[in-house]
């Protein structure tokens, strides 16, 4: 599923028509595109507690970095759910796309 959002920064995402049948993000309302700071240090809650991660992701909504859910704390997830922001994206190096914890879909934003 693609999304297009009016510009990079700080823009609400607008959904793009899609053909019947193609799953949607229902939560693209909530989302603030955020472009990722220049340096990471690292997931945040696993820097605080010297932790380790495997990849990062952004929060949409906030801007936290928290670790994938293939590291050992998911800070990234326990981050959509408890703070009711769901959706995040990817801050790998050549990684453009985004996930929705709720609806369970990875799309991409592009700006218009």
């Amino acid at each position: 599923m693609e999304a297009r959002s009016p510009s990079a920064g700080s823009s609400r995402p607008s959904r793009q028509n899609l053909e019947s049948g193609v799953a949607e993000c229902s939560h693209l309302d909530q989302v603030v595109v955020l472009d990722p700071p220049e340096r990471i240090a690292g997931c945040e809650e696993c820097l605080k507690i010297g932790s380790t991660w495997m990849h990062l992701r952004m929060c949409q909504s906030c801007g936290t970095i928290g670790c994938c859910d293939s590291s050992p704390n998911r800070h990234a997830s326990r981050h959509a759910h408890e703070a009711a922001h769901p959706v995040a994206r990817s801050v790998e190096p050549g990684e453009d796309w985004s996930w929705c914890y709720l609806d369970e879909l990875m799309f991409r934003l592009v700006p218009d």
